[in-house]
Formats: structure tokens, sequence, C-alpha cells
């Protein structure tokens, strides 16, 4: 999937979670909906949010949004890096990206485990890329 098309997604996605959420604030509890006539086959009012919550609840939220940060991160040190050719801006960047990789290891693993376990080589792949981008810097003091 293409880095545009995955934050307009995330975007789409949270928009739609925003404006869902604000519009219906009372929901199933409102004097309105009480005294609509419903059919026999619609499900409990505690059937809603164990069917919405996953979907659009706060944690997919949160992972979508580091996600999203996640490769806006990804994609800015290599413009620092190799675009710019500024290595220790580089070198800053890629410490958010880090944290962000961490933030989204925890989130993916707490999820699903084997999503976390897919992460953990580009964890690992991101901190030997920032001792690497590290070394350069060193070397190259007042190039």
């Amino acid at each position: 999937m293409r880095v545009p098309t995955l934050v307009k997604t995330a975007a789409a996605v949270t928009a739609t979670a925003a404006a869902g959420a604000a519009a219906t604030s009372t929901g199933t509890s409102s004097r309105w909906y009480r005294r609509l006539r419903k059919p026999a086959w619609q499900p409990p009012s505690a059937a809603f949010p164990l069917v919405w919550t996953p979907l659009y609840g706060p944690e997919r939220a949160a992972f979508a949004r580091g996600y999203a940060l996640n490769l806006a991160l990804n994609a800015g040190w290599t413009a620092l890096f190799f675009g710019a050719r500024r290595p220790g801006a580089a070198l800053a960047e890629i410490a958010a990206l880090n944290a962000s990789n961490l933030v989204l290891l925890r989130r993916a693993a707490r999820t699903d485990r084997p999503a976390g376990a897919a992460l953990a080589p580009y964890v690992a792949w991101t901190l030997f890329a920032t001792a690497l981008n590290g070394a350069i810097v060193g070397l190259n003091r007042g190039r």
C-alpha cells in the first residue's frame, strides 16, 4: 500500500469515527430513539459498542495514528539524510522514529502478537540505522 493511500485511509477512518461519535453523543439512551419503533431483530443496545469499539475504538485509532506518524518519520529520515544531506538533523529525526517504533511495536504486540513479531525486525533495523547514522555524523564532524 502506498503512503498517500494509507494516510488518506487513516484520515478517513478517524474523521468517520469522530463524526459518528459527535452525531450519536446520546445514542440509544436518548428519549427520541427509545420512542422509535424498531424491528424485532434489532440487537440489544449493549451489542452496538461491542461491534463498533473494535472497529473505531481508541486502541485501533491510536494505532492508526501512530502508524501514520511512523511512516511520516520514516520518510522524513530519508529526506533529511539523503535529500537534504543533513546527517545531524537526520540523527535527531531517527531518534523520534525509534520512539515511534517502540510505541508502534508495543501497541501491535498488545493487539496481535504475530503483528508485533513482524514489526520487530523493522525496529531492530532502525536501531542499527541509528547507530550507523550516529557513526557517520561522528566521523564527518566539520565537513
